[in-house]
């Protein structure tokens, strides 16, 4: 129970020690954290209370959702308490299927609903062939999105709004898919808003290396979250024998095999196995049971120290 001196908080930018709460009025405060280090991220609802210029973290509200990633050597936690993630992928240069894939896993072990947006159909060939590799996924009843965001401000803002009214959506996507265009084109005051965050943090760190809440509206209640752009992204958070449960085309067809702990590589009476060589409209596809391999090879490895 918060006692009288006690203000509730949303966490907006979090860097080093210290982030940046929103408070009820949008009024913005630096905070610290009580403890040797700050255990908040964009999104955390937390209570706080004013300390001199300062103000210090006494909570973290319970989480809803934690959307993070996890290597061999650390964690990193992208947001909190989100409603959706939008990867953002670009048709030129070529999306790695396997990061997407792993995004994607990332979402459906945390219960967040994923949304999938593919840039630059203006570029029709590299588009369509980039729209057909993502047909899979379609199949698999995630949302794909074309999308066409252009430095002179072209976009459909109706359209996209469609998706993200009244959500908070965290931004995803590796360097170059536009992920920068897309916030400043429905965040005019981005740039700004994003000097101000490092200043008040004095991180000197801009969006491409720290999450960032934007409120898209005036009501505040429609917020994008920056991310920083990833080059790997490690799931070792995630049990290897969970992972076919966390693709849609595998677990539709794990129910079938003859044993409880199949691993989907080997056994006789696999239903995935079966779906692999087949070659119908249910059929999984060769590239997709690959990257399943791929992982649960990582997931399998002993640690390195």
């Amino acid at each position: 129970m918060a006692d009288a001196g006690s203000l509730p908080g949303l966490v907006v930018a979090s860097h080093g020690r210290h982030c940046l709460v929103e408070t009820a009025d949008g009024k913005r405060q630096r905070c610290h954290a009580r403890g040797k280090r700050n255990e908040t991220v964009v999104g955390d609802r937390v209570t706080w209370r004013v300390s001199g210029d300062e103000g210090v973290v006494e909570r973290v509200e319970e989480r809803r959702n934690l959307f993070y990633r996890q290597d061999e050597i650390r964690t990193k936690s992208f947001a909190a308490n989100l409603d959706q993630v939008l990867v953002l992928i670009a048709a030129e240069p070529e999306f790695s299927e396997s990061q997407l894939a792993r995004a994607l896993i990332a979402a459906e072990a945390a219960g967040i609903s994923p949304l999938i947006a593919l840039n630059k159909s203006d570029l029709v060939e590299p588009f369509e062939r980039a729209w057909q590799r993502l047909l899979p996924y379609h199949a698999m009843g995630y949302g794909v999105l074309p999308l066409s965001l252009r430095l002179s401000g072209e976009v459909d803002h109706d359209h996209l709004m469609t998706h993200l009214r009244g959500k908070t959506t965290l931004v995803l996507g590796p360097s170059g898919a536009g992920k920068s265009t897309l916030i400043n084109l429905l965040v005019p005051e981005a740039r700004a808003l994003t000097g101000e965050i490092s200043q008040a943090l004095n991180s000197g760190k801009h969006t491409t290396t720290a999450t960032t809440w934007y409120w898209v509206d005036e009501e505040r209640s429609t917020a994008l979250i920056d991310s920083p752009g990833f080059q790997e992204f490690g799931l070792q958070h995630i049990d290897r024998m969970q992972l076919a449960g966390l693709m849609p085309d595998l677990r539709k067809h794990a129910d079938h095999c003859k044993f409880h702990n199949c691993t989907h590589l080997h056994e006789p009476g696999c239903g995935v196995l079966d779906a692999v060589r087949d070659e119908g409209p249910q059929a999984i596809q060769p590239n997709r049971y690959r990257i399943y391999q791929t992982l649960f090879e990582e997931l399998s490895a002993p640690p390195r120290y």
